[in-house]
Parts: C-alpha cells; sequence; structure tokens
C-alpha cells in the first residue's frame, strides 16, 4: 500500500490519498501518536464524485475517535469500465421506476461487483491494520449493501459492521445472511424510491447475528437524519473498543 503525504481537509483531520495495487483510496486519522480502531466507509463508487459526503462521514469518525479509510469501487472512478456491469445499471433503473422484478438484473449487477470489490476491501482492511496507528477489530459502515453483507459473513477482522440499507440484495444472498455472526446495524429509509422496503427488512429478518439492529426513518435516500449519525457513533464505539 502506498500512501502520500497527509494533508489537512479540516481542523484535526490529517488525509491521505491511498493506493493498493492499483486500486485509488481515502485514509483519514487525527494526526496524533494513538494508535485507533480503523471504520471503512462504503459508498456507492465514485469517489470524487462521494468525496464531500465521505469527508464528513471521516471527520465524524475521527472526531469519535477512530481512524476511517475508504477504496474506490471496481468500474467507477477512473477504473476500468465493465460492459457487463453497465448493461445491467442501464437495465436496473428502468425496472425499479416502473415497479417491476428486478432480482435477476440485481445478480447481473450486484453478484459480480461483490465477488471482485470484496477481496480488494479485504486487501486494503489488511495492509491499514498493519499500520501503527491502527488497531482492529475494524468496522463497516454504509453501502452497498450485498457488499458490507458479504464482508460481514467472510471477513474475522470485522467486530461490527454498519449498513444502509439503500441499494438492491439478491434474494440469493439470503443464505449468506443467514451466516453472519458479527453485530449489525441496519438504516433504511422509509420512503427511498429507489430501493424497495420490504425487500431491505426481509434480509435484515434473514441475518443471523444475535445482535442486530434496524433504525427506519422517513424520508428519501439522502434524507438519513443527523442524529443516525450519533447511533452508528455508539454501536461502533460499544463493538469496537
Amino acid at each position: 500500500m502506498h500512501l502520500t503525504a497527509p494533508r489537512r481537509p479540516a481542523d484535526g483531520l490529517l488525509e491521505h490519498d491511498l493506493s493498493l495495487d492499483g486500486v485509488p483510496g481515502l485514509f483519514w486519522t487525527a494526526g496524533d501518536a494513538a494508535p485507533a480502531p480503523l471504520v471503512l466507509l462504503g459508498h456507492p463508487g465514485g469517489l470524487d464524485r462521494m468525496y464531500p459526503r465521505l469527508l464528513g462521514r471521516a471527520r465524524s469518525a475521527v472526531a469519535a475517535g477512530f481512524t476511517a479509510a475508504t477504496i474506490e469501487l471496481p468500474g467507477s472512478g477512473d477504473r476500468p469500465r465493465s460492459d457487463d456491469l453497465e448493461a445491467a445499471r442501464t437495465d436496473l433503473r428502468p425496472a425499479i421506476a416502473a415497479g417491476r422484478p428486478v432480482d435477476a438484473i440485481a445478480e447481473r449487477l450486484v453478484l459480480p461487483l461483490v465477488e471482485r470489490a470484496v477481496p480488494e476491501w479485504r486487501a486494503a482492511l489488511g495492509a491499514l491494520l498493519e499500520r501503527p496507528d491502527v488497531t482492529g477489530p475494524a468496522g463497516f459502515t454504509g453501502g452497498p449493501t450485498a457488499i458490507g453483507l458479504r464482508l460481514a459473513r467472510v471477513e474475522p477482522r470485522l467486530g461490527a459492521v454498519v449498513l444502509f440499507a439503500g441499494s438492491v440484495v439478491p434474494r440469493v444472498m439470503d443464505d449468506e445472511a443467514r451466516r453472519v455472526t458479527v453485530p449489525v446495524h441496519v438504516m433504511l429509509q422509509w420512503d427511498d424510491a429507489g430501493n424497495d422496503r420490504w425487500r431491505a427488512l426481509e434480509m435484515f429478518d434473514a441475518l443471523g447475528s444475535a445482535e442486530k439492529s434496524l433504525h427506519a426513518n422517513l424520508g428519501g435516500h439522502a434524507g438519513i437524519p443527523a442524529h443516525e449519525g450519533e447511533a452508528v457513533a455508539r454501536f461502533l464505539e460499544r463493538h469496537l473498543r
């Protein structure tokens, strides 16, 4: 893993560009000597487009006593495009808007993305945990939901997972959900036009974790209330300290 020299995008926050086997990302710390647990920040792809939101989430994580990192998704940002993934995205949007069944399309889009992205997230996690300023266990927050779900099942170095139920999870992944044992906290926007709330509730019900919680709030995809950040911080503090 290669890290650039740090910059200060905000008071009390150091930010590095990172690169791991050609996968770009970002890493944030408070800049002091004290090692802190790592929180991985999941997102839907496009680091440049998502940067303002990711920076806000990183500031919150570091203010709560964590380090934070994210990487670019396959086929997003400046990474090479996949014709198959682009075709599936093109088919998915009108199907959701029209209320048609989307599971077959979601499998074409989500499953290949999960298969490619999860090993990259795990490699980044391993490289970051080797740093003296990072400790485990780590946490994962955000989405896409299916990537967080797979990481929750396969990654023993995660102590807690926070999922934003704002993207399609193919039903074939319900069996994976049943094998998840790490504590999981799910956030669901009740009026998210691009997400099937009942499918999200089925996914939550399938989770095998002995500790799982779901917070549902009125509003659309981008309307998560600010107080949910406090709930997430308390959840991570409980399981990563």
